[in-house]
């Protein structure tokens, strides 16, 4: 079903409402949250090749496609999460852009075909094998390619990690968004 506090905040898509998984326990980005980061990416969206890790309801990728990038590819563990993706893509008109994988992380990321411009991880807080995934993101990530990756808070995420340099952080009450960039030539 359409969760309703969930939406499409920019581009072909926008006030779309996503489909919320049932049974399944998401903390999805907020739309504050959600127009910060794209407000930050700005021109970077338009044509990229998207990942979206711990993808949740799809809401960080799909955001991406409806402002114009090439395409995404969502991974997420929980069949339900999946299904709910499929469903707001194809609501959404922008099926024919996005690909799902099921899988959990890290382990899945061997699985993917970079690279990729934009890489967003939204990875439960409380994840101890966030960092592993972040450092496997790495040799997906395309020369001058940015990971985005949103945390608690309180929550310190390194400098420097994997041939990642962290270029800016953001907070937003308990939650803060890290962005990572690779520069070309690493």
């Amino acid at each position: 079903m359409p969760n309703k506090g969930v939406r499409i905040s920019g581009g072909s898509a926008r006030g779309i409402p996503l489909t919320e998984p049932r049974g399944v326990r998401l903390r999805p980005t907020s739309g504050l949250v959600r127009e910060a980061i794209f407000n930050i990416l700005g021109e970077r969206v338009e044509g990229a090749r998207v990942l979206d890790l711990y993808a949740g309801t799809g809401a960080l990728g799909i955001e991406a496609l409806s402002r114009g990038a090439a395409s995404a590819t969502f991974v997420e563990g929980e069949a339900g999460a999946v299904q709910a993706i499929l469903q707001s893509l194809a609501r959404t008109s922008l099926a024919e852009h996005g690909k799902v994988v099921r899988g959990r992380l890290p382990g899945a990321i061997a699985t993917l075909q970079g690279p990729f411009e934009i890489i967003f991880m939204d990875p439960p807080y409380n994840d101890p094998a966030a960092e592993d995934t972040l450092m496997a993101t790495e040799p997906l990530l395309a020369d001058g390619g940015t990971v985005v990756y949103e945390h608690a808070s309180r929550y310190n995420p390194p400098q420097r990690l994997a041939g990642l340099q962290l270029h800016e952080r953001r907070v937003y009450g308990d939650s803060a968004v890290a962005f990572y960039l690779r520069q070309e030539g690493e």
